[in-house]
Formats: structure tokens, C-alpha cells, sequence
């Protein structure tokens, strides 16, 4: 069995899971194992919804009552990409003596190995007279976000869980382990925009009708649309288009449909629903009558935001312990579970440097990996220490 309370061994052990969301890949059944033979109650569940594929879920308790603390984070990894272009093989958990290599290594299997060694080395020798530690875990961040945190999330709250704090383990540092913890992020809403006319000769434009020159005017419109310029506590809201697709092999037909891609990065100025209602105004008056429809993605996540207190003030106050840096409280960059927690419970994300997350050789440091190990247990030994929110 691997050294739970060893972040480097567990780190390597999660990347040899091939994960590739939705797919468990041993990840789950890994940690369940550590942390059954630690003495945590771990319940797995496998969530499913039409059209979507179906989730396995971990959830891990330990102790009774209040303080309810959870740590939280996904298995689930994106795609390794084209294997060949690594310097290591993506799923091995190679290290050359200062970094360990894979997918996930920061995204985030390194940061549940951190607060997995953390709780397990804190509960082997101090495990509070009252209070409960808890692991969230699921495999459906990194892909739809239906089956994964949400459903689980609300599993525990009917199962008569009540969480007092939650630390979402997500690599939120940017130069140095510590530098920055998010106290909020912005809300995310993917769309498609779907143009009819109707396809013909392009020797004969009078018998078709091209729906490109509407998709055209519909992106113009979104690209110059300035949302809002910002709020108090976040950046101004972002729409990207991320695609644009007509199918269309020819250079002598007129196609039938175009479609494109977007996605919006809002702040507290908007709601999912007010976000939607003022993109399909926008593209309707774009349109000019063509035949258009939006196709609003499930999952829309909304912002969060903890507001500065006894929570957010412990984890850096562990953080300033530990490293001698004072962390900078954001709200920047993209979203998170924690957005699943906004109503439950406060809850920050704080996790390693993100810096090569998503790309090409993936790698984490393995002072940093012992680092956040050393801060997530300092933070466990001052909340169930009466220093807690």
C-alpha cells in the first residue's frame, strides 16, 4: 500500500491512475483504501443524469459534531494530449529529482495527496475530542460538473452532514507555494449559437440563403459587447468565442447552418439566468431575422465570494506560519467546485502553483508538494485548536 502520509509517494501513485474524466481509473479506489485503513467512513457513489456520462464520487468522514471541516477536489484529470510530445510518460509519475511528471500532477492530484497526507498524519496523532473532518472528492470537474460536486454536495447535506468550513484544493499559488489564496471566483456560462439558412449552388445565391453572413454579425455584435466594467470585488465579465464552424468541405455550396462557440466569465453582477437573457437579446438584435438559436451548456457555474473573516484569515495565517509569505486574497482567473459551496458553507481555494496545469509535461514540485502538506496541517492543528471560525 502506498505511504499515505508520504505526499510525494501518494502523488505518484494518483498519476499512474489514468483518470481522463469521466473515468475513475483506480483513483478513488486508491485513496477509499488509505483512508479506510486510517479509520475514515468512505462511501463511494456513482451519480448519473441523461445525456451525460456517469460519475464515481468518494466521500470520507471522520469524527462527529460540529467544527465540520471538508477538503475538497477532483480525481478526474483532462488528456494527456500526444503522449510522444512529453519528456515523460503522462501517466507514470516519473520524477527527476525536484519535480514529479504527469497529468494531474498540480490539477489536482497533487493537491488531494497534500490534504489526504495532512488529515491522515493529523488524525494519527491528534484527532480532536469534537469536531469532524471530512474529504470530498469527485471525478466530474474537469467534464460536465453535473455528477460530480453538486450531487455529492447535496448526498452529504441529506445524509445529515452540516459543514462549517470547506478548502477546495485547486493550485491557486501563481510564483510561490503560498503567494495566493482565491477568496472568490467569477461564474462561467458555455453557449453554442446555431445560424439556419438554407443550403445551394453559390452560382445560384438567389435559390439559397447563407446563414454565415448573420453568424458574422451575430460574433461582431458579441466581441465589441462590453458586459459590465467590473465590480467592487471582481474583474470586469469576459465572453470569449472559442470556435467558429460552418462542416463545410466545398467551395462551391452554400451551407445550410454555422454555428459558434462562446464562453462568458462573469462577476456578481449577473446571475446565469440574467447572463443568458441579456446574450439572447444581444444575438437576437445581431441577427437582423435570420433563423438563430442559443444552446445555453448545463452546468453553468455562478460566482462566489468569502467574504474576509475568521476562515479566510486562518488559512493565511497558516500559510504565513509556514512559508513567511502574506498571501494575496483573489478573485482572478476561472472557476471552481467551491462555486457549489457558496450557500453551504465560507470556503477559499488554496493549492500549489498552477503554472503548468493543462499542458504539456504537467509537473509539480516536490518541496512544494511537502510544503502544502506542512501548511494544510498547520491550518487542521489551528481550526480544531479553537482558532476556527
Amino acid at each position: 500500500m502506498t505511504q499515505p502520509t508520504d505526499p510525494v509517494a501518494l502523488t505518484k501513485a494518483l498519476i499512474a491512475c489514468r483518470s481522463v474524466t469521466p473515468a475513475e481509473g483506480g483513483a478513488q479506489a486508491l485513496l477509499a483504501e488509505v483512508l479506510s485503513a486510517a479509520g475514515f467512513t468512505v462511501e463511494r457513489k456513482t451519480f448519473c443524469a441523461p445525456d451525460t456520462p456517469d460519475v464515481d464520487n468518494l466521500f470520507a468522514s471522520m469524527g462527529s459534531g460540529a467544527p465540520h471541516l471538508v477538503f475538497a477536489g477532483h480525481t478526474d484529470v483532462v488528456p494527456a494530449g500526444d503522449e510522444a510530445e512529453w519528456s515523460r510518460p503522462p501517466f507514470a509519475g516519473e520524477d527527476d529529482g525536484k519535480f514529479i511528471y504527469g497529468r494531474g500532477a498540480v490539477d489536482m492530484k497533487g493537491g488531494i495527496a497534500c490534504f489526504t497526507a495532512a488529515a491522515l498524519a493529523f488524525v494519527g496523532e491528534q484527532l480532536p475530542s469534537a469536531g469532524t473532518l471530512s474529504l470530498l472528492i469527485t471525478g466530474d470537474e474537469e467534464g460536465p460538473g453535473i455528477n460530480g460536486t453538486p450531487k455529492l454536495l447535496d448526498w452529504a447535506l441529506a445524509s445529515g452532514h452540516r459543514f462549517d468550513a470547506a478548502i477546495v484544493g485547486e493550485p491557486t499559488s501563481r510564483h510561490r507555494l503560498g503567494d495566493t489564496i482565491k477568496i472568490g471566483r467569477r461564474g462561467t456560462l458555455s453557449a453554442t449559437i446555431r445560424v439556419v439558412g438554407r443550403q445551394g449552388h453559390v452560382g445560384y445565391p438567389q435559390l439559397a440563403d447563407n446563414p454565415i453572413p448573420a453568424l458574422v454579425r451575430i460574433l461582431d455584435s458579441l466581441v465589441k459587447l462590453r458586459l459590465d466594467e467590473g465590480s467592487d470585488d471582481f474583474a470586469p465579465s469576459n465572453l470569449e468565442i472559442t470556435s467558429v464552424d460552418v462542416g463545410n468541405p466545398a467551395f462551391n455550396i452554400i451551407p445550410a447552418t454555422a454555428s459558434a462557440r462562446l464562453n462568458v466569465r462573469f462577476n456578481d453582477e449577473w446571475t446565469p439566468d440574467s447572463l443568458e437573457d441579456r446574450l439572447r437579446h444581444e444575438i437576437a438584435a445581431a441577427a437582423g431575422g435570420a433563423q438563430h438559436e442559443l444552446l445555453v451548456e448545463p452546468g453553468a457555474g455562478t460566482w462566489y465570494l468569502t467574504r474576509p473573516g475568521d476562515l479566510v484569515d486562518l488559512v493565511c495565517a497558516a500559510i504565513t506560519e509556514t512559508t513567511g509569505l502574506a498571501p494575496e486574497r483573489s478573485t482572478a482567473g476561472g472557476t471552481s467546485d467551491a462555486r457549489y459551496f457558496k450557500d453551504v458553507c465560507p470556503v477559499v481555494d488554496f493549492g500549489l502553483v498552477g503554472a503548468t496545469m493543462h499542458q504539456v509535461d504537467e509537473r509539480v514540485s516536490i518541496a512544494d508538494l511537502r510544503g502544502l502538506t506542512a501548511i494544510y496541517r498547520r491550518f487542521l492543528e489551528m481550526y480544531f485548536g479553537g482558532a476556527r471560525p
